[in-house]
C-alpha cells in the first residue's frame, strides 16, 4: 500500500494499562490525530468544514492488533485516503514501531461527511483530494508543530517527537 501521509509519536506512561501496553482504545485516538494531520497538510481544516455546515463522521472503523506498543515507544502512523463510494471514503491506516518498523496495528475507518441537513454528501474539498496528484505524495508532519514537510520519508528520524500538543477533536 503506497502510504500518502505519516506522522511520528511517542508513547505517553498514561496511555497504558495495568498489564503495561497502550490500551486498546488509545490506538484510536492516534489514528484519529493521524487522519486529522493528514486533512490538514491539505488544506482541509475541521474548523471550516464544521463553520459552514459540514460534519465529518466515523461509520466504521476495523483495527487489526498485531502487537502491543509499551511506554516510551516511538512509533509512526501511515495513513492514505481513498473514495470507497459517491458519498464515502476510507482511511487505510498502519501502526509501525521505531525504529525495527514492527507493524502494531492496522485499520480500516470508513468515514462519510453530512450536510446542515444530516445528510450525507461528499463536499468539495474532499473529492478534490480522489482526483489531484497532490494527495499521492508522502507527507510527514512534525508533531510538535503540525507543519507538513512534503516528500518522501526514506528513514526514521534520529529522535522521537514529543505529542505534548497532541489533541483530540472531532470524530474523525
Amino acid at each position: 500500500m503506497p502510504y500518502t501521509h505519516e506522522l511520528e509519536f511517542k508513547v505517553r506512561d498514561y496511555e497504558c494499562d495495568m498489564q503495561g501496553v497502550v490500551n486498546n482504545g488509545v490506538y484510536q485516538n492516534y489514528l484519529e490525530h493521524a487522519r486529522h494531520e493528514y486533512l490538514l497538510a491539505r488544506d482541509i481544516d475541521f474548523a471550516r468544514l464544521t463553520a459552514a455546515g459540514t460534519d465529518l463522521v466515523v461509520v466504521r472503523a476495523e483495527l487489526d492488533y498485531k502487537k502491543s506498543l509499551t511506554s516510551k515507544d516511538c512509533f509512526i502512523v501511515r495513513s492514505h485516503l481513498r473514495q470507497a463510494s459517491r458519498i464515502r471514503f476510507e482511511f487505510e491506516q498502519e501502526i509501525y514501531r521505531l525504529p525495527d518498523e514492527t507493524l502494531m496495528l492496522s485499520a480500516r475507518i470508513t468515514g462519510t461527511s453530512v450536510n446542515a441537513k444530516g445528510r450525507p454528501y461528499l463536499p468539495p474539498e474532499l473529492a478534490a483530494l480522489f482526483t489531484s496528484v497532490y494527495s499521492r505524495r508522502v507527507i510527514s508532519a512534525d508533531v510538535t508543530t503540525s507543519k507538513p514537510t512534503k516528500g518522501k520519508v526514506l528513514a526514521h528520524r534520529a529522535s522521537c517527537k514529543s505529542i505534548d500538543s497532541f489533541s483530540n477533536s472531532l470524530l474523525l
